[in-house]
């Protein structure tokens, strides 16, 4: 991977498509910053009583209730959803669900509460829905909400504050990012996955090496990722320090959209598609980073310690910290192996699991879960493995059902679960024990993330389903 620094600014009118979106929601400018029109605010059950008490204590209106989506993802059971929040035992979880219900029934905003079919983890609800669409900007109380990126949007996290500002003005002061463009030439091996792909790129760049910046994903191999896959790779581009990850919008964006319940139809639809054909950035509009990767060097990833960037290829070896000369760099590391009990030159294949965890927002759709029941089929889970499948949402759930996935993951001895973040963000009954090792296909593997004193190996599906039916960190068995 090559790097190349240019620290410009967009010369004359030649834009990348960050500078488009960001223009085109330009309100006001003042002191370094401008105050951006938000066409889409996601809100879930943890960063929004905060807010919404703001506005009661203040007597004020949401601005434009109808540019906003409620859903309640991070403290749901996985279980027994039916019985709504009243079926919650945490009495905060409990709280903050009914908080949501009764806030969004008040201000008039639209809720997929608990047990609704349409509900489900903010992430994969709103493209489900066709709520996010090209050349938006889509805010969320939530980091990952770089996710709806892959639509050709500009989406990223805020905080309660932010939240609040959100709902009474339908806008957000924010002080402009840097362009970074990361090209991927050629095409990724068929038993490599945009997990993969997102976790090298983390190795290479590292947690921060991103921060300041807005990704833009080019090149072949973007291209040839499905709309989940790209979903995926934006996900995770926060972990790199990055405001937000962007795909420029193509006929596989568009593909997706099409006859999703918000999406416009008839002549709205192709009024629509030709205004996004036109948000790509121009062929001569200057980055002021750019990166480039080979596909080829792509390969099967796990993580070993305790931030998303200390990653591996799954026939790699945990490293020694001795070796690297930053200092700081060697201490993180050294902590990062002492609480994950790794030994330096262990094969990180091999390592004994407790749990496995297939969900969340970055890796909970119809196409991971059909991945999952390709490596699954006809096998069973390692007897000491105790293995979860999560869907994102109640309609992947039911998709999942209709074409049978859940039947063959019960026969192989998952778990078979309800919608929600689960396991991801330990907010909720599902989380790890201490000492547990687990393979997860999260976003993040910061100690206590999952449960206090657990151990997370972040992987994709693939690699996940092939680890619980091996009882350890193990690839799919491949052809050939």
């Amino acid at each position: 991977m090559e790097g190349q620094d240019l620290r410009g600014i967009t010369m004359g009118r030649l834009r990348t498509l960050y500078d488009k979106i960001w223009d085109a929601h330009a309100v006001a400018e003042d002191d370094g910053e401008t105050l951006l029109y938000i066409d889409l605010h996601l809100l879930h059950e943890v960063t929004s009583p905060q807010a919404f008490a703001g506005m009661i204590a203040a007597g004020r209106p949401v601005r434009r209730p109808e540019r906003a989506l409620a859903l309640s993802d991070h403290n749901v059971p996985t279980v027994g959803q039916a019985q709504g929040p009243a079926g919650v035992a945490d009495a905060e979880a409990r709280a903050q669900l009914e908080a949501l219900v009764s806030n969004t029934r008040r201000f008039g905003i639209e809720n997929f509460p608990m047990g609704d079919p349409r509900g489900g983890i903010v992430h994969v609800v709103g493209p489900e829905q066709g709520r996010s669409q090209p050349g938006m900007t889509i805010v969320c109380g939530d980091s990952h909400t770089s996710t709806h990126g892959a639509f050709g949007a500009l989406a990223f996290g805020i905080g309660t504050s932010e939240v609040e500002h959100t709902l009474a003005t339908q806008t957000i002061r924010q002080r402009r990012s840097l362009n970074m463009r990361v090209t991927v030439d050629g095409l990724l091996a068929p038993h490599v996955h945009a997990k993969d792909l997102a976790l090298h790129l983390l190795g290479v760049v590292g947690v921060d090496g991103a921060a300041g910046h807005v990704i833009e994903y080019a090149g072949e191999a973007v291209r040839a990722l499905s709309m989940e896959a790209r979903m995926t790779l934006c996900n995770l581009s926060i972990e790199m320090g990055a405001r937000a990850g962007l795909v420029a919008p193509d006929t596989t964006t568009f593909a997706y959209l099409e006859g999703r319940p918000a999406v416009p139809t008839g002549p709205d639809w192709d009024t629509a598609t030709a205004r996004w054909q036109a948000l790509g950035s121009d062929d001569e509009a200057v980055f002021d980073r750019e990166f480039w990767v080979d596909a080829r060097d792509v390969q099967p990833m796990v993580s070993w310690g305790t931030n998303p960037s200390q990653v591996v290829a799954i026939d790699g070896y945990i490293p020694d910290p001795a070796a690297l000369t930053d200092v700081d760099a060697r201490m993180v590391a050294g902590r990062a192996l002492a609480y994950m009990d790794l030994v330096p030159g262990t094969p990180v294949a091999g390592l004994r699991l407790d749990r496995v965890f297939i969900g969340s927002c970055t890796n909970s759709r119809i196409e991971d879960l059909r991945v999952v029941v390709e490596v699954v089929r006809g096998r069973r889970v390692a007897p000491h493995v105790r293995a979860m499948v999560v869907p994102g949402s109640g309609l992947v759930k039911r998709q999942a059902e209709e074409e049978g996935i859940d039947r063959v993951l019960r026969d192989a001895g998952f778990d078979w679960r309800e919608p929600g973040c689960s396991m991801c963000v330990g907010m909720n009954a599902d989380r790890l024990q201490p000492g547990e090792r687990c393979a997860a296909t999260s976003n993040r593997n910061f100690e206590n993330r999952q449960g206090r004193g657990g151990r997370t190996h972040l992987m994709s599906p693939a690699l996940a389903a092939a680890s619980a039916i091996a009882g350890c960190i193990a690839a799919p068995e491949m052809p050939g």
